[in-house]
């Protein structure tokens, strides 16, 4: 009995693993995937939740990178400011521009 959830648990990750290849690495389409894992012998029903359920991994962890790229650049952008007024005699121009640019790349991904 042990023995089968182990092999059946190893097949599943298998092919979730597969699939994620498909999906990210290789920039396979939803319907090329599910295609694929068809020929490995799962069902539709089957491929099709699988795709489904990385497809909204996938977007949840882009959505998280997105927000952290937007916390982390208003961080470097408020500092570099802040520095900057300080007067101490630097102008943190870097920082200010990676914090910019970082913190709109955040805001374009959360958006798409």
């Amino acid at each position: 009995m042990e023995t089968t959830q182990i092999e059946s648990s190893d097949t599943s990750n298998h092919h979730y693993n597969y699939a994620a290849n498909l999906l990210i690495n290789e920039n396979k389409s939803a319907h090329e995937t599910k295609a694929k894992l068809a020929e490995q012998g799962l069902s539709t029903e089957v491929a099709a939740l699988i795709v489904e359920n990385l497809e909204i991994e996938i977007q949840e962890a882009k959505y998280e990178k997105a927000r952290k790229d937007m916390v982390y650049g208003a961080l470097w952008f408020c500092g570099g400011i802040i520095l900057t007024l300080a007067d101490i005699g630097f102008i943190f121009w870097g920082a200010i521009l990676f914090g910019g640019i970082q913190f709109f790349k955040g805001v374009i991904n959360v958006n798409s």
